[in-house]
């Protein structure tokens, strides 16, 4: 049987355009054009950042199916907004303290890498397509996630509902 004959890979072949491409529509980047900008309100301000993640730390405390689903996560994140940095330290699936970066005497297990504009509209009561979960922040080049990903994998529904906790205060 020749080589040309067998099945081909899936996707194989297929020209696909490099992510910093030029847009033929916009005369822009590919990059800008899927930015998504209109869907994300203004910056946020880093106190925003802090206030609402201790707003989310009381709603944990608050919510004991997410207690229960986190009970075997005792893991320092960090959750990186813009250039500022936060350590959420993790005990048994409580937020036991919230440490303002940067640190590189805080070890971590996993970090969340995101800008304030997405992180706001991450945080709406509906928010847009791409803005709804994690991993579509990370689909739409909106966040990048770095470490130890089997530990995030591990406690996957535990952290995606912790940060989620943003919306029901935001809708509150």
């Amino acid at each position: 049987m020749a080589p040309e004959s067998w099945p081909r890979k899936r996707g194989a072949g297929l020209r696909t355009r490099p992510v910093n491409a030029v847009s033929r529509d916009t005369g822009r980047g590919i990059a800008a054009d899927r930015d998504n900008s209109e869907h994300a309100p203004g910056p946020v301000r880093e106190i925003d950042v802090l206030e609402k993640i201790e707003a989310m730390q009381q709603a944990l405390g608050r919510t004991p199916h997410l207690v229960r689903l986190g009970r075997l996560f005792s893991e320092t994140v960090l959750l990186q907004v813009d250039e500022a940095e936060y350590y959420l330290h993790f005990e048994k699936g409580e937020l036991v303290r919230v440490e303002a970066g940067p640190s590189r005497k805080t070890a971590w297990r996993f970090a969340v890498r995101t800008d304030a504009a997405a992180l706001r509209a991450f945080w709406t009561a509906r928010p847009a397509p791409g803005f709804h979960d994690l991993f579509g922040l990370v689909k739409i080049d909106r966040a990048r996630i770095d470490g130890d990903i089997l530990s995030l994998v591990k406690n996957l529904r535990f952290f995606k509902e912790f940060l989620a906790l943003g919306r029901g205060e935001a809708a509150a």
